[in-house]
């Protein structure tokens, strides 16, 4: 129990930090309420797996190569951009879209999967840390307890996405109009910061490769 506990910890541990996925369910939350950030992280969490299951798989050098690594520094770069820039300019309607859904769930979704999918630090972590501990707990235990640990790790990114989407959608019921607006905004700013961030390191893997 203590083991499987651990797994669900390095989930929780890989969802905390401060990223794009954070961000943008913030801002999904208090635009639209939970089930959009709940269903943003979702999307995200079913990149996840995909990675895990390609990890299972053992196809790791193609994802390493320059010209993916490029392809999808690239990609991330757009989704982050656009997604920052439809957050700026929607932050002055938040108080005019407080009380109603109008944005479709899948789009929300959508936008998770892709941000996810096309982040390379998402990557990097499933290629890096879950592989290597993958590998070292498949010496260890059997393959249904290989599973059942991964299961542990799906877990605890599905217990930060409800709490983020649960945080997130709590801010528009007691925050003033205008602070959601600077929250949105600011939430907007740090998904172009990462988008330019992106960017760069998509110059540098094709340029100075």
């Amino acid at each position: 129990m203590g083991v499987f506990l651990g797994y669900v910890f390095l989930g929780l541990s890989l969802s905390a930090p401060i990223g794009p996925i954070n961000a943008a369910q913030l801002d999904k939350g208090i635009r639209n309420g939970f089930f959009h950030a709940w269903l943003l992280g979702l999307g995200a969490l079913m990149a996840d797996v995909l990675y895990m299951m390609l990890v299972y798989m053992g196809v790791v050098h193609f994802l390493t190569t320059d010209f993916v690594k490029s392809f999808l520094w690239s990609f991330g770069t757009f989704v982050l951009f656009y997604t920052g820039v439809e957050s700026l300019r929607g932050a002055g309607t938040i108080a005019v879209q407080s009380d109603k859904e109008d944005e479709s769930m899948m789009k929300s979704f959508v936008s998770g999967f892709f941000m996810s999918l096309s982040n390379p630090l998402t990557i990097l972590f499933w290629l890096g840390i879950f592989g290597s501990v993958l590998a070292k707990t498949a010496a260890m235990y059997s393959r249904d307890m290989l599973l059942l640990y991964s299961m542990g790790v799906i877990l605890g990114i599905l217990l930060w996405d409800v709490t983020m989407a649960s945080v997130a959608s709590s801010f528009r019921k007691f925050l003033t109009p205008r602070l959601l607006t600077v929250i949105s905004i600011l939430s907007g700013l740090s998904l172009i910061a990462y988008s330019l961030y992106f960017g760069y390191q998509a110059y540098q893997t094709i340029f100075a490769s």
